[in-house]
């Protein structure tokens, strides 16, 4: 019998190579996908298909967080646009920035992870969303593996714990360690916005154009077009 998982799963790129990672563990992967709000649902389309490749079980939770606090959550703010990685990377916690999300993402997939019996949690927190996002931090997500093992049964017992492989990679490491994997990245969506096509300019669509073209590799999602 295989190992059960719970995976943190947006239908993003990052999330996506958590999960094909997983997989590839040989674990039996169920997948939490949350629908709170946000500006579109092209990402959880895309775990959907994700999820479907994978072999994997997903479910998706409705969220309501009315007090908003976020421009992802609320379409009349403003997201940042046209920044460059570094400015990302030093311009502190962006508006997109949803209070407290991993921690309530992450505790309900301990609940869940208790009631199938699941021995561990993937996220696909990383160490370029940590600049700006203070629940990806590797500090955080350690304290709070320390929390599964102090407030749950199956964590109590040794029985369950919060992996975070991605932690310490840049984004072109995780798009490489996601060929390896054989990840569909055409079907992974990470644009903030909704459109048919990514933006180009949102933050999230900066720094995953950056990783492939340091990777020297063209994005699937982005259409080429030649002239004449």
């Amino acid at each position: 019998m295989r190992n059960k998982a719970v995976v943190l799963l947006s239908g993003g790129l990052d999330s996506a190579v958590t999960l094909f990672f997983a997989v590839n563990e040989g674990r039996e992967c169920h997948c939490l996908t949350f629908d709170y709000g946000q500006r579109h649902d092209r990402e959880m389309e895309a775990a959907k298909a994700l999820a479907k490749k994978a072999g994997a079980a997903i479910h998706i939770v409705k969220l309501d967080l009315p007090w908003k606090g976020s421009s992802l959550l609320d379409k009349s703010a403003k997201m940042p646009q046209d920044r460059m990685p570094a400015e990302i990377a030093d311009g502190g916690i962006p508006s997109t920035y949803v209070p407290a999300r991993n921690t309530i993402f992450l505790s309900m997939a301990a609940s869940f992870a208790e009631v199938i019996g699941a021995d561990s949690i993937f996220i696909g927190a990383h160490s370029q969303d940590s600049s700006g996002y203070p629940d990806c931090r590797k500090d955080y997500l350690e304290v709070f593996n320390k929390a599964i093992g102090l407030g749950t049964r199956r964590g109590s017992e040794g029985r369950l714990t919060l992996k975070f492989p991605l932690i310490d990679k840049t984004k072109k490491e995780i798009i490489a360690m996601g060929q390896l994997l054989k990840v569909p990245f055409e079907d992974t969506w990470s644009c903030y916005e909704g459109a048919r096509t990514p933006c180009g300019r949102c933050d999230s669509c900066v720094l995953r154009a950056r990783g492939f073209e340091e990777l020297g590799i063209r994005d699937p999602l982005i259409q080429v077009t030649v002239n004449g």
